[in-house]
């Protein structure tokens, strides 16, 4: 899925996540700016969501002292059939999205949505879609979101807003945390993955288990070449699947030649560079690469999911 078409939205309710504890929002009710964007605002107050009776229709007057400092939100976009195609907490690891606040010089857009926000507000923006692609991307609105209806839904959680020099701290703090979970995630993929390649290796008979810099490989055929080199170019027969047998790609599905690339500058996954440089040439092999040394949680296509363990079954061809 290319970026575009992970930032955009619709909806109907506003989601735990956001603050709003699932209540109900009756698409009848929203106001409606004099821009055409229709707004359901709400405020935290003493621990309730309170509808915003304050919202000016032309615009915020008080925007302008909130001009050149940075907005700090947390974010889903919703297309028209309310399918979720982005969320900040999942894609930033819980860090909000920081937004500048810019002089406003076009209506009708993201950036004229966001100036209605103040801290403490939780909000469900709808925007006709060929508007907002003409006004805030300046670009035609993409097949998959004109497919699924003329509208399209921002949510936002605001945090906090910050001078840049506060926003620059935080976002460092921030990213400091990032790395520091993710860290513990992928120690914990990590040894779930083992145990499934532990378990994977006792069902199927395979012996002689090595490993090389995470990935995991048992020689089914010796060769009697060189082992490649880093830079060098090696061409690769090979058969990919998931542990349960299902295959995704493979030498075969495109005219059965071998695939070549330059080993250890990653044009392939990490599983691979590492895999193939432990191997002679002219040998057979069996590589099982954890997730995070292949697509991780991002997965790849329709047949290779997220957090998916892969099989390869490749012959080290050639080293040039």
């Amino acid at each position: 899925m290319l970026p575009l078409q992970r930032s955009f939205l619709l909806l109907v309710v506003l989601y735990v996540a956001l603050g709003l504890g699932g209540q109900r929002v009756q698409a009848q009710n929203f106001g409606r700016t004099t821009s055409g964007i229709e707004y359901k605002i709400y405020r935290n107050t003493n621990g309730r969501y309170l509808l915003r009776t304050d919202v000016n229709p032309a615009g915020d007057p008080t925007y302008s002292t909130r001009v050149g400092k940075i907005l700090a939100a947390h974010l889903q976009y919703r297309t028209a059939k309310d399918s979720l195609l982005f969320n900040t907490r999942k894609e930033l690891m819980g860090i909000p999205a920081q937004l500048p606040l810019t002089e406003l010089k076009v209506r009708g857009g993201i950036e004229d949505a966001v100036a209605l926000l103040q801290p403490g507000d939780s909000a469900v923006f709808r925007f006709n879609v060929d508007s907002v692609f003409a006004k805030s991307f300046r670009q035609p609105v993409p097949p998959f979101m004109k497919k699924a209806g003329n509208t399209m839904t921002m949510l936002a959680k605001v945090q906090k807003i910050m001078t840049q020099e506060e926003a620059a701290a935080d976002q460092q703090k921030m990213a400091e945390l990032a790395q520091q979970k993710a860290a513990a995630e992928a120690a914990r993929l990590l040894q779930k993955d083992d145990l499934q390649i532990q378990a994977y290796l006792k069902k199927n008979n395979l012996k002689g288990l090595k490993t090389t810099g995470g990935t995991y490989y048992v020689v089914t055929n010796p060769g009697t070449g060189p082992k490649p080199q880093i830079g060098q170019t090696v061409s690769v027969l090979y058969k990919g699947m998931l542990l349960d047998g299902k295959v995704f790609d493979s030498s075969e599905k495109q005219g059965g030649k071998p695939i070549s690339f330059a080993l250890g500058v990653g044009q392939v996954i990490p599983g691979w560079d590492q895999g193939l440089a432990a191997l002679t040439k002219g040998t057979k092999a069996i590589l099982l690469v954890p997730s995070s040394l292949a697509y991780g949680s991002r997965g790849a296509g329709p047949d290779i999911p997220a957090n998916a363990i892969l099989r390869f079954d490749v012959e080290l061809v050639e080293v040039k």
